[in-house]
């Protein structure tokens, strides 16, 4: 395995991912002049980011659990690539602390926050009791962890009032949760939401918070180095969601007072410094009545980066690589300034009405272009979309000095993107962007389901 001095960036990198994110990373590196290995599943030989990588090692067949899951194939293939260090990208392996310590153990650098840092915030219970600790609001509920004993979590549940929320310790991207609004149906929901995070995540353990009716999600992008430097990249708004998964994302939040934010923003760094964070991630929130609930930090790259890349002019994905080699950031807080307003829609290859994947060959494609817009697919004419993994298939991210200009570029965009052969969530898109609600901004994580139950009701 090839050796670097400290602070010096990598010659070559391992990514151990799919999809767009597995071209986003590679770009990255080809820009810092890194080589790249790229390491795929026998469903992804052919795609784009494949062909494009220095090297390429298949790990295995179409099944997540027999290649992008399989971590002694990855770091098998850092060992005979003489990769330096491995990108998890998003989703997979990206917060599993196992993964990284056997990473690092095996002599390459994780690129994202410690082990021992994942292991802290992917337990929920963990995470909020830290969080409290370092002055960040968190959503009034059980403190810790739900005891055994009925009476107490009636008791627990009676203090909080209802409507309440079980939540999964290691849950996370919308699962594990079971919203509960009377006392007889609380005790079953526990016991049910249990027995699924035991089975879904391997951890049975679940804690009870306040039911929010109607907040926004809001989050705050964070970049730290080992020597204690961090800043916050402001916030982004994700509340256009479907089953808590985001569908559009936009920054910054439309109508939150800056001194809010900055407030949240600092407080999100001296968490950060307490807990001894390094790398790129993010604070998630409820945002509602004017304050800040802490639900958890994702301790990779987002999915909708870009938005914030677009609005602070900063790659976040090469300062992961620097903040990973050692490197010091060369950004501080009182350089970064929010520039006009990004819009990401997330295209999924599914059903836009019943939101059914709709794998297949693509046959005919092209990409938007124009002022303000910029593109992250790794699809392109007679791709074939595997059934095997997530439906996301690219991310239209609009840029414009005002978010009406963002807006009505991102109309034109997708009235200019052409994808043929499968189904896809476009014509969602277009109808989210012409509803009054979403013109006026601040729409709740309710407000999408809400929509369509309407609609239903109605035809």
């Amino acid at each position: 395995m090839a050796t670097k001095s400290a602070g010096q960036l990598f010659d070559k990198v391992l990514i151990a991912n799919r999809g767009e994110i597995a071209l986003r990373i590679q770009r990255a590196c080809r820009e810092l002049a890194i080589k790249t290995v790229v390491v795929h599943s026998e469903a992804d030989a052919d795609a784009k980011y494949v062909r494009l990588a220095d090297e390429s090692v298949c790990i295995g067949p179409p099944p997540s659990a027999q290649s992008y899951l399989n971590i002694p194939a990855i770091i098998s293939a850092a060992e005979v690539t003489d990769a330096q260090a491995i990108h998890p990208g998003y989703g997979f392996l990206s917060e599993n602390a196992d993964f990284a310590e056997k990473v690092e153990k095996s002599g390459f650098v994780f690129i994202g926050p410690r082990p021992d840092t994942i292991r802290l915030m992917g337990d929920k219970v963990n995470a909020k009791i830290a969080m409290g600790k370092s002055g960040i609001p968190c959503v009034p509920g059980s403190e810790g962890a739900l005891p055994d004993d009925p009476k107490e979590i009636v008791k627990i549940a009676r203090a909080v009032k209802y409507p309440v929320i079980i939540k999964a310790a290691g849950g996370g991207g919308g699962r594990g949760m079971r919203v509960v609004h009377t006392e007889a149906a609380l005790l079953p929901a526990v016991s049910l939401t249990r027995s699924e995070a035991g089975a879904a995540f391997g951890n049975p353990t679940v804690y009870l918070e306040k039911y929010l009716d109607k907040p926004r999600h809001i989050e705050i992008q964070m970049l730290a180095d080992e020597h204690k430097n961090t800043v916050y990249l402001f916030e982004r708004d994700c509340s256009m969601q479907r089953r808590h998964q985001k569908i559009i994302e936009e920054a910054p939040a439309p109508g939150i007072a800056l001194r809010l934010l900055t407030r949240i923003g600092e407080r999100c760094v001296e968490a950060c410094r307490k807990i001894g964070y390094r790398g790129a991630g993010t604070f998630e929130f409820l945002y509602q009545d004017d304050e800040f609930f802490f639900i958890e930090m994702n301790t990779r790259i987002q999915v909708e980066h870009p938005v914030t890349e677009m609005i602070t002019g900063i790659d976040i994905v090469q300062q992961q690589i620097r903040v990973a080699a050692g490197q010091r950031l060369t950004i501080r807080q009182r350089d970064i300034v929010r520039r006009g307003h990004a819009i990401e829609c997330r295209i999924n290859a599914e059903d836009p009405d019943t939101f059914a994947p709709s794998p297949g060959r693509i046959t005919s494609y092209h990409a938007p272009g124009g002022p303000g817009i910029r593109v992250d697919s790794h699809v392109y004419h007679n791709y074939f979309v595997p059934p095997n993994y997530d439906s996301m298939i690219g991310k239209v991210i609009a840029y414009g000095d005002t978010r009406e200009q963002a807006i009505a570029r991102m109309r034109v965009a997708l009235s200019e993107m052409v994808v043929e052969g499968i189904k896809t969530n476009i014509p969602l898109h277009q109808e989210l962007l012409l509803d009054d609600s979403f013109l006026r901004g601040g729409t709740t994580i309710h407000y999408l389901e809400q929509r369509m139950a309407k609609r239903k009701q109605t035809a």
